[in-house]
């Protein structure tokens, strides 16, 4: 009687576990937020010029052409895809954007930026055709597709930047202007976003992604189109770094061949802290935001509070291993309450 007893006690605190576990899944942007806000209010004790107009605003559009990226790694990670070519894919983008508007000043600034959608589009279609038709691993096409693209650019430019001085001044006023008030970078990203919850909350294509990733196994039998999710999916990621090229080099006056070397694994990072699984099936809008906040913070304030560069990379680092933790937590939780709810 006492073994049973003590299994019946064991089971139950294992439910408990389950449960909350589960209830942090529900609630883990909640959480974020709440971190971020302790967060602030740390480093604003630590220094009071963190939370005045002018440095909030620089990090708010500091922060807004990682968040356009980062909602387009979501929808990647999401079909258990990723994408290493993006800061590849920016840097040509703003290369060519950069030499056209040099060469013809008065194009207006419109122009510039659906030309830079453009040619990211075309990048992401190749890859999206590599991983779809060919059957290439993400990871390889698009490490592949970075070199290609990275090399590319430097081809483009012939080795040689292009600076301020040669951009009209309405190109280089897309990152300084405004619109309705909001300064145009955030507010492009504002936009973006609201498209893209609609997107992947109430059209069936948004759907159809999550399903891709949740279970390629039984989304041939469903008769989900696989491959045109994932030209979607990797043309969609190709947009949003071309746009972002060209808000890049509007924003630093300059384009150069090494632009954004190494940004895809910071894109990644803040998909992670937002909760984006890389095993693919779940991710949400506000997580990503979120996480791209989390980076843009720490990334603002820990200069500010005399924190040494080596360190702050240790402790983006370790912020980074712990979401992955809580990840991979949360996952285990949710399957074993799917579980248990199959049994009864």
């Amino acid at each position: 009687m006492a073994q049973i007893s003590m299994g019946d006690s064991q089971e139950v605190t294992d439910e408990k576990k389950v449960s909350i576990l589960v209830g942090i899944s529900k609630f883990r942007e909640l959480g974020l937020l709440v971190f971020i806000i302790l967060l602030c209010i740390f480093i604003q004790m630590r220094n009071p010029s963190f939370l005045t107009v002018g440095n909030v605003t620089d990090l708010i559009t500091n922060t807004a052409i990682l968040s356009l990226l980062a909602l387009g790694m979501m929808l990647v990670l999401i079909t258990r895809g990723i994408d290493l070519s993006i800061g590849a894919t920016l840097a040509l983008s703003g290369m060519i954007v950069a030499q056209t508007v040099s060469a013809y000043p008065t194009l207006h600034p419109l122009f510039a930026i659906l030309l830079g959608i453009a040619i990211g589009i075309a990048c992401g279609l190749v890859i999206g055709f590599l991983v779809s038709k060919i059957g290439i691993l993400p990871i390889i096409a698009t490490l592949a597709m970075m070199n290609i693209y990275r090399g590319l650019t430097y081809t483009v430019s012939d080795g040689q930047w292009v600076s301020a001085y040669q951009m009209p001044e309405s190109f280089v006023g897309i990152a300084t202007s405004t619109i309705l008030g909001i300064n145009t970078l955030v507010f492009i990203a504002i936009v973006i976003y609201i498209i893209g919850y609609y997107f992947i909350n109430h059209t069936m294509t948004g759907r159809q992604i999550y399903a891709v990733g949740s279970n390629p196994e039984s989304v041939k039998v469903s008769g989900i189109n696989e491959t045109k999710i994932l030209f979607i999916v990797y043309s969609i990621m190709g947009g949003l770094a071309g746009l972002s090229g060209v808000l890049w080099v509007s924003k630093f006056a300059s384009a150069q061949g090494d632009t954004a070397s190494g940004y895809e694994l910071t894109v990644i990072a803040a998909c992670i802290l937002g909760g984006v699984s890389i095993a693919g099936g779940s991710g949400k809008v506000l997580g990503v935001i979120l996480g791209a906040a989390l980076l843009g913070i720490l990334n603002n304030a820990l200069p500010l509070i005399g924190v040494s560069p080596f360190w702050q990379m240790a402790i983006q680092g370790s912020i980074i291993i712990g979401a992955v933790l809580i990840n991979a937590l949360v996952k285990r939780g949710v399957e074993r309450n799917n579980l248990l709810k199959r049994r009864i």
